[in-house]
This record gives structure tokens, C-alpha cells and sequence, in this order.
């Protein structure tokens, strides 16, 4: 007669990470020179929070995935996801949030030019319970909109946002950023319902 052997389960103990309280997901395309700089930044301001990056990578010529590989051979908090023959912001951030096993998720651009300071006081924010969601606004005090360069794109920008308010009955100052934080449970319950198609998800 066979037996089978059991084991118990080996305790958490100095060599395992801590599991990640936070997510950061940062989609990206051709953003190689971007992503140290990314860690680095992510790494100062969550001092204190356990923390993964994933960084969704739709196949970018540049090798931004084995820049990402590079740096999470030796850091367990960076983890990298390569799209191939899939392409488009919102589809990255819905894969990228959908591999998180932490408590909460936020999505940054992987061109550095969100704030990252920011994130521990959204974190705050959505810990506290006051919110179903923590959006940082280039458009509220503080804030700072130099990303849109160009005339024509503070236009389309405040077009985006007067249609996007009319439709969700929402009053959000900026609901065309992409830069959020919300409870990973809660993305999971409205993914189905989310399109993949784009480059706005929020």
C-alpha cells in the first residue's frame, strides 16, 4: 500500500519577501532608459510599503523587457509581462492588474512623468476607507499639466474631460489620467466589464 507524504508548509522566514501590499503596474512600449530610473524612483518613495512593479511590455523593439529582466534577477519586486502580438494601454493595465495578488493596484506611465511621490498618499487615502478609488489629477491644486506640450492637446484634454463627466456623471478633475490606485478586489469585480480597446482606461 502506497502512503503518502505530507510536509508542512515551510514559515515565512528572512529569505521570503514579504508579500506585496501595493502593485504598481506600469505599461509600457519602448521605454528601456525609463525603467532603472522607474525602480529606483518607485523604491524611495514606498519605503515602508511592500511593493511590486509589474511592468507590461508590448513587445518593444528597444528591449525594454530585458531591461526589466536585468533588474528583477536580483530584486524580487520586479516582475515584467511581454506582450506578443497584443498591443494598446488599456488591455496592458487590465493584465497587468488582473497578475497582482496584492490588497491594492496602481497604474503609472512608464515614461517618468507622473509623480511617484504620490502614490503613499493615495495608498493612505484608499486605506483610510474614504474612497472606492484615488485618482492623481494634473488638474487639481498642485498639480501640473506641462505633459501636454502642445495647444491642440490641453484641448483635446478638456474635451476629454467634459464628455467623460457628462457620461459618468462623475465629478473627477481629471479623468483622462493615467495615473490611479484602487483595491485589487474591486478591479477584479469590474474587469469584465472593461474594454481593452485605447489608450484611457481610467
Amino acid at each position: 500500500m502506497e502512503t503518502a507524504n505530507t510536509a508542512a508548509q515551510a514559515p515565512l522566514g528572512p529569505a521570503m519577501p514579504r508579500p506585496a501590499d501595493l502593485t504598481v503596474v506600469v505599461p509600457c512600449y519602448n521605454e528601456r532608459r525609463n525603467v532603472a530610473p522607474m525602480v529606483a524612483r518607485l523604491a524611495t518613495a514606498l519605503e515602508g510599503i511592500a511593493w511590486e512593479a509589474v511592468f507590461v511590455d508590448d513587445d518593444s523593439p528597444d528591449g525594454t523587457a530585458d531591461a526589466v529582466r536585468d533588474i528583477a534577477r536580483h530584486d524580487p519586486r520586479v516582475r515584467c509581462i511581454r506582450r506578443v502580438g497584443r498591443r494598446g494601454l488599456a488591455s496592458a493595465v487590465i493584465e497587468g492588474a488582473l497578475a497582482s495578488s496584492a490588497l491594492y493596484v496602481a497604474v503609472i506611465d512608464g515614461d517618468l512623468q507622473h509623480d511617484e511621490t504620490r502614490l503613499p498618499i493615495m495608498f493612505s487615502e484608499l486605506r483610510a476607507g474614504g474612497a472606492d478609488i484615488v485618482v492623481a489629477s494634473r488638474f487639481a491644486a498642485g498639480g501640473d499639466a506641462a505633459g501636454l506640450a502642445a495647444p491642440w492637446r490641453h484641448g483635446l484634454s478638456a474635451a476629454g474631460i467634459r464628455l467623460a463627466g457628462a457620461m459618468t456623471h462623475t465629478k473627477l478633475s481629471d479623468p483622462m489620467s493615467g495615473f490611479f490606485m484602487l483595491p485589487q478586489k474591486l478591479f477584479e469585480q469590474i474587469a469584465p466589464r472593461l474594454t481593452g480597446q485605447g489608450f484611457k482606461i481610467l
